[in-house]
């Protein structure tokens, strides 16, 4: 599956949970230059972007830092960066 149809699904889809996924990626700029989100902040998805809601701003990132995106109550990875 398409990491932009696995993020969609997971926010549209009504039998998912999304406070139960992170989505992690490169941020520089933090420490270790990682970041994770939960799927409940991702305000948009679109081809090769989504956007996330942070102190009430809309940050971008492009689709090719994510590195995975984690159910976080099963610890199982459903998508990874190959």
């Amino acid at each position: 599956m398409l990491l932009r149809d696995l993020l969609n699904k997971i926010i549209w889809d009504p039998r998912e949970n999304r406070e139960s996924y992170e989505v992690t990626f490169v941020h520089r700029g933090v420490a270790g230059d990682i970041k994770r989100v939960s799927m409940s902040k991702i305000v948009k998805v679109e081809r090769s972007w989504f956007t996330y809601l942070e102190s009430g701003d809309e940050q971008l990132i492009p689709l090719h830092r994510v590195l995975s995106v984690t159910n976080r109550e099963t610890g199982k990875i459903l998508w990874s960066k190959s």
